[in-house]
Formats: structure tokens, C-alpha cells, sequence
């Protein structure tokens, strides 16, 4: 839609009323309702938001060492931009407006703190270079026949799977709880979120999605409102939906892999393939893996950035734990699948469902770029057989601390995204391991009360 027919849409729609969103530094959606009057005021300039959403956690608790905001500043309303091309509507809400926006900083440029321009700046590197970016991402996640409610009286224990037992790629169990899947595809095709493929994965309740690729910006967009249209979606059904990367240390854990290539300025050539090459990979796209793959210790918390990450990151658990690429090889950090010029990518296994599909996507083609800006060659072999055991390369960080002071002190990953991102960022992240220092656990009640 132009802004003409935005216009139109706001001021016939019956409810009156625009639901706006920012997303924060979890790739939590924050927004609320405005009213129609109030979104045509500011929809060609500018309105405002509280910055206190990218000064506290997930669990609205205020950070203690904040830079960009807090007690000190007294949590003022920060600069604020509609993106009137992220328009479309809510198909299980009536139809009401939605509309995506960006933190902007006193000078009207999007705010160091604001995912969303992360991915925007990166962008804007590779269109430099005279590249185009495609990307999609695509989500594993747990459902569960329960109400917030019901899960907080259960203290989160012995949840009722939405269907039993290990069924991946089961049409059946599609075919079980058909008006939840029938609604998961339809709406959210009707909420501009396309998906190439959905269906049951292994574990209790457990389905996967495969968003349609687009260009970076709009395909991180997608994933992000993926995430939050699917939970949506469940309540209507009575169902929950969760995109940690772990439940139970006896269940696979949920991936949120990146599918990424980069095209020609005109969009018309894939330049990660060359016919030529025996592997049908081109130099560039060995530069980009080459990158990757040095970069990934530099910046794993945007592709694991809790502490639940790296209960997902273990052997044997469909998660890579190495620094490995291979062709078609789902055991290894970064999967080059070279069918033909139309389908040749890079998938990025690392990633967690949990990531903020911004932050992730971002990194990856930020460091990407990277191995292409600096020449970097693809000396390490392709991983054949069992990624697990290859440490030719070393391994991943083992936990959200280690791997939080790696990127803390890494000037690739300040030169990729940013000092001032960079310092924000790792700062959140080490409050989130603070916070699950104090926490007491069920595994150390069944350890230890009544042994020790």
C-alpha cells in the first residue's frame, strides 16, 4: 500500500484504532494500540516511545549498568519512526492496522540500541559492495495444551504437550490438530508472513516453518513478527507456543537456522554459484563461509543470547558444537547447499529459535561480509560424516559467559557491528548470566536435598 491507501484503510477501519511495535533487544515485540486520529498525525513524521524497552530484560526487570538509559536518565520517551512499508493487517484482529517502527536517537538516525537498524546498516554495507542480500529463517518450536495461566499454577512443570510422542514429518499428527495448523498457514500468509513449507518435527508438539525468503530487511521483519504471530495464533486455540532453544535435556532442542545468498545488484544472479567449481561453490561464497566462520566465536551471543542457548548447543542434539561447514551436512555449524543458481545458500546452524531474528541476521551477513571484505580463503575442508567429532577448528564458547567476554573484548565484532552496539549489547547479556546465578534450580533440589 501507498501512504494514500494507508490513509484510506486507518480512517474507513471500524476499530479506529493502529497497533504499533518496537522490538527490543530479545526480539520481544513492545507496542500498543494508538488511536486512527493519532497514527495519521504522526504516520509522514515523527511521535515517541519509552525508552525504558531497551533498559530493562525480558522480564521487565531494569538493567543495573545501562549506558543508553535508565534510573540516571529517568526513562524518557525516545524518538520515534513509523516504517509505513512494514504496513499490513491482523487477520485474527479484524483486520486492525499494524505497523513496525524504529528508536530513533536526538539527531533523527536510528538509535544504536535499535535492532531493527542494525539490520538496515548491514544491508546497506552489502548494497555498497553491490551486493543483494536474500535471507529467510526458518523456526522449530514447542506447543503445549495450556493457557498462561494454567503454566504459571504448574510452576511451568509437567506441561500437557499439544500431541504425544516423537512423530516428525507426521501427517497424522497434523491431521490431529488440523484447525491450529490450517490457521498457522493461512493467517499468517494473510499477515504478509509467507511460508514455504510447515509441518511436525520430532518431539511432543513440536512443529516446524519455513518462512518464504525476501530481501534482508523484509525477511527479518517476517521472522520477527513470525515469532509473535504464532503465539498469538495459539491462544486463540488455547494452545502456547515457546521458542526457547531447550525444554528438556531429553527432547531435541529448537533451531532457528538462517538461510542467506547474496545476489547480484540487480537481484538477477546468484553469486554463490559457479558451475565451474567441483562443489558448485564460487569464490565469493568461500570467501563469505570463510567469515563466517571466523567470526562466529566473536559474536555467538547474537545467534545464542540466553542462557538456555547453550543447553541446545550440546553433541548429538540436531545443534552444531563446532566450528565446521559441509555440504548437505546437518551436524556441522554451517550448511552450503549448492543445488543449482536459483537455490544455491548458505544455512547458518548455529542459530537458535530464541534469537532475535534481527541480531542474528545481521551477524551473519555482517561477518559474511566480512570474509569478503578481507579476502579471507576457505582453507578448512568440508566436514564430511560426524561434525561432532571434527575439532580441526576448534570449538564454540560453552556457555553465554564465555561466549559474552569473547565478544565483549572482540574488536571484529565492534568493526562488523559496532562499538557502541557492541558495548550495549554484551552489557545485557551479562545481566542475564547475573540473573541466573541466583537463581535455584530443579536439578539441584533433586541433587542435593537430601544428600548433601
Amino acid at each position: 500500500m501507498n501512504t494514500k491507501d494507508i490513509t484510506q484503510y486507518v480512517t474507513n477501519h471500524p476499530s479506529g484504532k493502529v497497533k504499533i511495535a518496537f522490538a527490543d533487544i530479545d526480539g520481544i515485540l513492545r507496542g500498543k494500540y494508538i488511536s486512527a486520529e493519532k497514527f495519521l498525525s504522526v504516520m509522514k513524521g515523527g511521535s515517541g516511545f519509552c525508552d525504558v524497552i531497551f533498559g530493562w530484560d525480558a522480564a521487565d526487570v531494569a538493567y543495573d549498568s545501562g549506558q543508553y538509559t535508565g534510573w540516571h536518565t529517568g526513562y524518557p520517551d525516545a524518538p520515534a519512526r513509523l516504517d509505513l512499508s512494514t504496513f499490513r493487517t491482523i487477520p485474527w484482529e479484524n483486520d486492525v492496522p499494524f505497523v513496525l517502527g524504529d528508536i530513533m536517537d536526538a539527531s533523527g538516525n536510528p538509535a544504536y540500541v535499535c535492532p531493527r537498524q542494525l539490520v538496515h546498516k548491514v544491508l546497506q554495507d552489502a548494497e555498497q559492495a553491490g551486493f543483494t542480500p536474500y535471507f529467510a529463517q526458518e523456526f522449530e518450536w514447542f506447543n503445549f495444551s495450556e493457557t498462561p495461566q494454567s503454566a504459571q499454577d504448574k510452576n511451568y512443570r509437567n506441561l500437557t504437550p499439544l500431541t504425544p510422542g516423537m512423530f516428525g514429518y507426521s501427517i497424522l499428527r497434523s491431521t490431529l490438530k488440523n484447525p491450529f495448523f490450517t490457521d498457522l498457514f493461512e493467517l499468517l500468509g494473510k499477515f504478509n508472513v509467507p511460508l514455504e513449507g510447515l509441518h511436525t518435527e520430532t518431539g511432543p508438539g513440536v512443529y516446524e516453518a519455513a518462512i518464504q525468503y525476501a530481501g534482508l530487511a523484509e525477511a527479518a521483519d517476517r521472522a520477527v513478527l513470525f515469532k509473535t504471530a504464532v503465539k498469538e495464533i495459539a491462544y486463540k486455540h488455547g494452545i502456547m507456543a515457546t521458542f526457547m532453544a531447550k525444554i528438556s535435556e531429553s527432547l531435541p532442542g529448537c533451531g532457528g537456522h538462517v538461510h542467506q545468498s547474496l545476489w547480484d545488484k540487480a537481484g538477477k544472479n546468484n553469486l554463490f554459484y559457479d558451475a565451474k567449481d567441483k562443489q558448485k561453490m564460487s569464490a565469493l561464497m568461500k570467501s563469505y563461509i570463510a567469515g563466517q566462520l571466523y567470526c562466529l566465536p566473536h559474536i555467538l551471543p547474537m545467534y545464542a543470547p540466553t542462557i538456555n542457548s547453550y543447553k541446545r548447543l550440546v553433541e548429538g542434539a540436531w545443534a552444531p558444537t563446532t566450528l565446521t561447514w559441509g555440504i548437505d551436512n546437518r551436524t556441522v555449524a554451517l550448511r552450503v547447499l549448492c543445488g543449482g543458481s536459483k537455490s544455491s545458500r548458505l544455512e547458518t546452524r548455529v542459530i537458535g529459535s530464541d534469537a532475535n531474528p534481527y541480531l542474528a541476521m545481521a551477524a551473519a551477513l555482517a561477518s559474511g561480509l566480512y570474509g569478503i571484505k578481507k579476502n579471507l580463503k576457505l582453507k578448512q575442508p568440508a566436514t564430511e560424516g560426524n561434525g561432532y567429532k571434527d575439532f580441526s577448528n576448534g570449538v564454540l564458547p560453552g556457555n553465554l559467559y564465555e561466549a559474552t567476554q569473547l565478544m565483549k573484548s572482540s574488536a571484529v565484532a565492534k568493526e562488523i557491528l559496532g562499538e557502541k552496539f557492541v558495548e550495549h549489547f554484551t552489557q545485557t547479556r551479562e545481566w542475564e548470566w547475573r540473573q541466573h546465578l541466583k537463581a535455584v534450580t530443579d536439578w539441584e533440589y533433586r541433587r542435593y536435598f537430601e544428600i548433601i
